[in-house]
């Protein structure tokens, strides 16, 4: 996606793709062909990544306000930070479930389907009404856009959140937060909870080179009337940020510290919880064990706040229950049901994220299986810091001596393989190098060989391998393909 608007030429060419995409929009929404519709709406929103990243909030609020203000009737919490957005996100929803209450997702980025990004229940939205929000929220920056220029692909994104949402009667939300906090479209919404996980190094180029300018630009979402919770430590000066930014708008702070920790494997971790004693956790990765303390803390303050009542019995109960599809996630048999072979995905994409792999896959240990020495697929964006990541993945001893096989995925941003294995190699990470194209032809070359498999350097990589592994029946299609 380009950074900035594009020339007129492309804005022009992308004016020209939404008309068509949208005259058959309404012929399908006409038929009622759900799927036909869907495939229009997604052309007609994803065309306005020509618009590129242009932060702030005025053509998001315009666009709510267009759509009649449909984010009013949500309250929930939204969720910043570098890492752990998804994992508390899918903790929450996890015990929202196990609640009975219903609510809303939104993953961000999507691994397969562009309808992961809106999801009900922990299941992703129908493509017939996500197509007809799409349709209202066009309508309505067709209205704004003489007054406030042409709205982005996200801008656009969040009005038919919102407006789906009303549609399908949902009252209650956990969102997460896209770029940074301050100026990121979703932020036109307020939900009442605002939560940070934590603070680190990603997206300077938009957010500051320091820890303490990220902070602040993520502690920004923490407005008048909000309850607050976060998992940022004294690092950089992320904790002093968001103490800073509650006191001055009077939030309550809660700070999320989890207590004693105990692996379990493959099985995820025990980790004791303020108020709540020792719970099971079914993420993988000690890391987990502080998103979850922020997940339990952000469940208590919905409750304080009136949105939802979760009890201590259905937070346990979600909690173990809880999966988050790329994310330490532990694929048994992926390359056939006797191979004995375990395929480990995780989309870390910056040095924090690749530091928390390693150490699972250390914590690991001999439960990750397979007969051979590890297999590591790696691909990266060129715009993340590639080599202090290739860095942090050489705390794993087994990655150190993996067989490292570079790849690129289908986004103009990403680096080639010959320039990530160079990284590579200069970091040390991996004892000998193969190059494929693609994440196809990949995880073709992993499967010619013995041990384990780990995945990793991109949530688009993750994507793009997920794909294959469900239209290959080793995963569920779950209605995305």
């Amino acid at each position: 996606m380009p950074e900035t608007a594009s020339d007129q030429e492309l804005i022009d060419e992308m004016r020209e793709r939404v008309a068509e995409a949208r005259k058959s929009l309404s012929a399908a929404l006409g038929a009622g062909d759900g799927e036909a519709a869907w495939e229009a709406a997604l052309v007609a929103l994803t065309a306005r990544g020509r618009f590129g990243i242009r932060l702030g909030l005025g053509r998001s609020r315009s666009l709510l306000r267009a759509l009649d203000s449909p984010e009013q009737g949500v309250r929930g919490a939204l969720v910043a930070g570098t890492n752990g957005k998804g994992s508390v996100v899918a903790l929450v929803s996890a015990a929202l479930n196990a609640a009975g209450v219903r609510h809303a997702t939104t993953p961000s980025p999507h691994l397969v389907s562009y309808r992961e990004r809106l999801q009900i229940d922990g299941k992703p939205i129908g493509g017939l009404p996500f197509a007809r929000a799409i349709d209202r929220a066009l309508a309505a920056a067709d209205q704004i856009e003489a007054r406030v220029g042409p709205t982005t692909e996200f801008e656009l994104l969040v009005g038919a959140i919102f407006d789906a949402l009303r549609e399908e009667q949902v009252k209650t939300a956990v969102v997460e937060i896209g770029l940074g906090g301050r100026l990121d479209a979703m932020h036109a919404w307020d939900g009442g909870v605002a939560v940070v996980t934590n603070v680190g190094l990603d997206h300077e180029r938009y957010l500051g080179d320091t820890i303490e300018a990220i902070a602040g630009e993520k502690a920004a979402i923490i407005v008048r009337g909000d309850r607050a919770v976060t998992g940022a430590t004294l690092r950089g000066g992320a904790l002093d940020a968001m103490r800073h930014r509650a006191a001055r708008v009077g939030a309550p702070l809660r700070i999320a510290v989890p207590g004693e920790v105990e692996l379990l494997g493959r099985n995820g971790l025990h980790v004791e919880l303020e108020g709540y004693g020792v719970v099971r956790i079914g993420l993988l990765g000690r890391h987990q064990a502080v998103n979850a303390a922020v997940a339990a803390a952000t469940i208590d303050a919905l409750r304080e706040a009136g949105i939802a009542d979760v009890s201590a019995d259905a937070l346990r109960s979600g909690f173990a229950a809880a999966r988050w599809p790329g994310r330490m996630e532990l694929i048994e048999n992926a390359f056939g049901p006797t191979s004995g072979r375990d395929l480990l995905l995780d989309g870390a994409h910056n040095p924090d994220g690749a530091a928390a792999l390693a150490e699972g896959i250390n914590d690991l240990g001999d439960d990750l299986r397979g007969a051979g020495k590890t297999t590591l697929v790696l691909g990266a964006m060129a715009d993340k810091a590639v080599d202090a990541l290739c860095i942090a993945l050489t705390e794993s001893e087994r990655l150190r001596g993996a067989t490292l096989i570079c790849t690129s995925v289908a986004d103009p941003r990403s680096l080639p393989p010959a320039d990530l294995e160079r990284i590579a190699k200069a970091a040390g990470l991996g004892s000998s190098t193969i190059i494929a194209a693609d994440a196809a032809a990949a995880m073709r070359a992993a499967a010619t060989h013995h041990g384990p498999v780990v995945v990793a350097g991109s949530l688009y990589l993750i994507g793009a391998v997920r794909e294959g592994l469900m239209r290959s029946g080793v995963l569920p299609n779950e209605g995305l393909l």
